[in-house]
Order: structure tokens, then sequence, then C-alpha cells
């Protein structure tokens, strides 16, 4: 496990701790519920180490789960052009950190009040509670969102604007089921589609031309 992600349910663990330490007295049933509360727990927040390719034109899924949607549109906060955007839904399976979908500097970060809809809500992009992120080198800037769920609606930020993060290095992460959004330039070639399971900072999602 690593403790920057473990931190993160520091208090859920004690609670459900707690919990368990007390219905020990009084049902063996109700402190296995909460004992296998605590597994899940540590599952969720777990953390694995991930192979990240070195290849400066490749672009890597800045998060697990499934490629829900590839769409053209606008992106009007950093960018302000067309771009290409890969929507990637995060189950309460999956692992939940965030991940530098590019080597470079980070060079916007702006937290977004909003609802809690469904992650898998078309209108959840919109409307729900967002963190935006640009990531930038010599080659290309690119955005990614990390956006809360009917569950999620805790956002982490571990990084800052001005931070140099190699292609893979965590810089934040949702808790509990939620949506991660990424936009490309038209001119990228997507290598994933619609149904596909990524896993972020390893699996390849596009590659940007020469």
């Amino acid at each position: 496990m690593r403790a920057q992600t473990l931190l993160e349910a520091r208090w859920i663990l004690l609670i459900l701790g707690l919990c368990a330490v007390a219905t020990c007295f009084v049902s063996v049933w109700l402190t296995l519920i909460f004992l296998t509360l605590v597994v899940f727990t540590i599952a969720f927040f777990r953390d694995p180490e991930r192979p990240v390719t070195k290849d400066p034109n490749l672009v890597v899924a800045p998060a697990d789960g499934r490629v829900s949607d590839i769409v053209e549109l606008d992106e009007n906060e950093v960018l302000k052009t067309r771009t290409r955007r890969v929507g990637i839904f995060l189950s309460i399976f999956d692992v939940h950190t965030n991940r530098a979908p590019i080597a470079g500097r980070i060079v916007y970060r702006q937290h977004h009040q909003g609802l809690c809809l469904d992650a898998r809500n078309p209108h959840c992009s919109e409307k729900n509670e967002a963190m935006t992120w640009a990531f930038e080198n010599l080659h290309e800037t690119v955005v990614v969102r990390q956006l809360t769920g009917a569950i999620a609606r805790r956002i982490v930020a571990w990084a800052n604007v001005g931070d140099e993060l190699k292609k893979g290095e965590r810089f934040g992460m949702i808790r509990f089921g939620s949506r991660t959004e990424l936009y490309l330039p038209l001119e990228a070639e997507v290598l994933v589609k619609t149904g596909d399971h990524v896993s972020g900072g390893s699996t390849v999602i596009a590659r940007l031309p020469d």
C-alpha cells in the first residue's frame, strides 16, 4: 500500500475499526460486517505501481476505468479550442488515483463547485463538482478534469501549479466512484474505443503528432 493514498482513508478506517471493536460485545455478525468494510476500504485505496511508456508522443490514461465516450467538442476553460475528449468512468472497484497523461509542468489547476450527479449522467461534465488540470511540455498541452459522482464527493489534489511531473506520476485522486476526462488535440490519434477498460499511467490512450 502507498502511504499517501492510504492516508486519505484514515478517518474511514478509524471509524470502521472502532465500530468493529464496539460491536464485538453485541454481535459477531455486526463485527464481521465492519471488518469486511475495513477490508473493502483498504482495497479501494490500493495504489499499485505501473509500467509507463517512455515514448514522448504517447499519452497514457489519467485514471483507471471504462472508456464511456469519445467525442469532439470545445474545451473552453484552458485550451479554448476544439478538442477530442475521452471520458473514463471509475466504478468503486477501480483504483482511484489520477496520473499525469504526459510528462510536463502543471500550468493550470482550478476547483469548481457543483452538483454530485451520477458520473454516468451525460450532464455531469458541466454540472458536477470538478477539478481541472493542464499539463504542458515542449510538444503539447493536454487537459484533465476530475469529476465527482453520486457517491464520490471528495477530490484530492497532491500537486500544484508549477510542479514538474513525470508521465504516469500521481497528482491526485477521487474517492468512491467518479469520472475523469482527458482533452486531446484533434490531431492526436486515439488508440482506445468506447467500452475499453484502461489502467491509469499504463494504458496508452492516444498518439500525439510528431
